[in-house]
């Protein structure tokens, strides 16, 4: 047991190579969240015929990168606003509007948070209810929004819960939003990987409501941390005017601004991991609520959310079984209103899931 309290997030490869002597080449990360069928093959295919655009810097206004992200999420042209991963607009966000008081979800990503306390803000919570499923009771978070709020943070699907607010939902809490004057700014990093027709993306709304921003980047859906290319989409020119004021030029080089144009395009990709993710989280989620042991919330999306019913096994326990097998998940146990009985973990490829499977059998979990 590790007498230490380390939690690793899913990029943390180094750091478990280091403690667990265990090379980060044989490590499966159940815990970064990022599509198991690596990039897209089109990406792969071609982007070696660009490499001579290094030598010339990108477009400063990225017309090329911004007109495939409007046909890939139907948003308009001029609301598009690009950077160097989503987390760079985030903080480009936050230190633009300058939020005194923000309400977020509990439990949630820590990152919002972290932005808003840099800037001088403060962070209020809005726990979700394990007994709803963490599920928004939509109505009674309009009852909690006032004007002592000036910003509300909702990443749509929800990490680690991996529930969402719908588009008919959003637009409540955006007009309840809107008569106190509070910014919403969305995350959709996970929304691409929900059902098709399901409706959740706030994109379309942003055509129809200034107080919002949404963002999205391709580390997750399009297997691609490393290029650190994100995006954001809002109606409101005056920020899209204050951020472009702010953020740095030629932020995103030239191979990831190509990078983009290709692997938005790619049809078939996108298809198949909708499929494979759809198809194996619903066998993993219909698999574990069997199990006496564990109960696994519904998902929306590539990961799932899991609750340990035996007292004596811990999230920690089930981290150290599993990384010792070379799985690695995630320990919950950091992320506000959960505790050392919550693990979560994304989908992978059938053999994977299966290996998991069987880890999680061997702590008599079943």
């Amino acid at each position: 047991m590790l007498k230490h309290k380390d939690h690793f997030h899913g990029s943390d490869l180094e750091k478990i190579e280091e403690i667990y002597h265990i090379q980060k080449e044989d490590i499966t990360s159940f815990s970064a969240n990022v599509n198991p069928l690596g990039i897209s093959p089109l990406l792969r295919d071609t982007l070696s015929k660009h490499l001579d655009a290094i030598t010339t810097y990108p477009d400063r206004e990225y017309a090329k990168l911004r007109k495939s992200i409007c046909d890939y999420t139907g948003a308009e042209f001029d609301n598009i606003i690009v950077g160097n991963g989503s987390t760079e607009l985030i903080s480009l966000f936050i230190q633009t509007t300058h939020p005194q008081k923000a309400l977020i979800l509990g439990p949630t990503y820590s990152e919002y948070e972290r932005e808003i306390a840099l800037e001088g803000g403060q962070t209020l919570y809005y726990p979700l209810k394990e007994e709803e499923n963490f599920q928004m009771n939509v109505e009674d978070f309009c009852s909690h929004l006032n004007d002592s709020l000036d910003l509300l943070v909702l990443c749509n699907p929800n990490n680690p819960t991996s529930t969402a607010i719908s588009r008919k939902e959003m637009r409540r809490i955006l007009d309840r939003a809107m008569q106190y004057g509070i910014s919403v700014m969305v995350d959709e990093t996970y929304e691409e990987f929900t059902d098709a027709g399901s409706k959740i993306s706030s994109i379309p709304l942003t055509n129809n409501y200034n107080n919002l921003i949404v963002l999205r980047g391709i580390s997750k859906f399009f297997a691609a941390p490393g290029l650190r290319l994100g995006y954001a989409v809002t109606g409101n020119p005056d920020l899209l005017k204050y951020i472009n004021t702010r953020k740095n030029p030629w932020t995103i080089n030239s191979l990831a601004e190509i990078a983009g144009c290709i692997m938005f395009s790619d049809k078939e990709y996108i298809e198949k991991t909708r499929a494979l993710i759809t198809s194996e989280r619903n066998r993993l989620y219909q698999l574990l609520r069997t199990w006496k042991h564990v109960k696994v919330y519904p998902s929306c999306s590539n990961f799932l959310l899991v609750k340990i019913l035996r007292e004596d096994v811990t999230s920690e326990m089930v981290f150290e079984h599993c990384i010792r097998k070379g799985l690695m998940i995630r320990d919950c146990s950091t992320f506000p209103f959960l505790d050392n009985s919550f693990i979560r973990f994304c989908v992978m490829s059938p053999e994977k899931n299966d290996e998991l499977v069987e880890a999680l059998k061997e702590l008599d979990l079943f």
